[in-house]
């Protein structure tokens, strides 16, 4: 293995056609072309992408009146204490090898991201009917933390799990889940 450290951003169409989970749109290939598109992204690649998000496409509606949205400077703020939190909690604990969640080992991340016993209960639930590997698990607890970092908690409550789990599935994965 060659370590590098990246940030991909990167973007698809659902489907072929582009319209496959669109209201008032109908693929114009069938149920398979999502399954069949998708499919062409390695199980091993999508493992290693820690956030999947499915953005429905913008509406003439959603230009016209948009809705309020948190202001960019107040995000900038609550990332950067975030990121101080997180430093200085590596500082604390003497790793260092990391200065953010993100790149944190494994057994590091388990001990500063201990989840309550809701979010463990979720956690467990959410690894055994999704099939985590041991890669996904962490990676999960890693988004967590950091989303209970971003909201100043202590603790990495359900709340934070259910989120970082739901940037990992899929809108059909979430079906079957449920």
């Amino acid at each position: 293995t060659y370590p590098a450290r990246i940030q991909l951003v990167a973007a698809m169409n659902p489907c072929r056609c582009g319209m496959a989970g669109e209201p008032g749109y109908r693929c114009l290939r069938g149920d398979r072309c999502r399954t069949d598109y998708q499919a062409r992204i390695s199980g091993p690649l999508l493992d290693r992408i820690d956030l999947r998000i499915e953005v429905p496409a913008v509406s003439a509606g959603d230009l016209i009146r948009p809705d309020r949205a948190e202001k960019s400077a107040d995000v900038a703020l609550r990332v950067a204490r975030a990121r101080t939190l997180q430093r200085e909690r590596f500082e604390r604990l003497g790793v260092t090898s990391a200065t953010t969640n993100a790149h944190c080992s494994p057994s590091v991340i388990e001990e500063i991201a201990m989840p309550d016993a809701a979010g463990l209960s979720l956690l467990k639930d959410a690894s055994e009917k999704l099939g985590f590997s041991a890669r996904a698990y962490h990676r999960v607890l890693k988004v967590a933390r950091t989303l209970a970092d971003l909201d100043a908690s202590e603790t990495v409550g359900r709340i934070h799990l259910a989120e970082a789990i739901s940037y990992r599935m899929s809108s059909e994965r979430m079906a079957q889940a449920a």
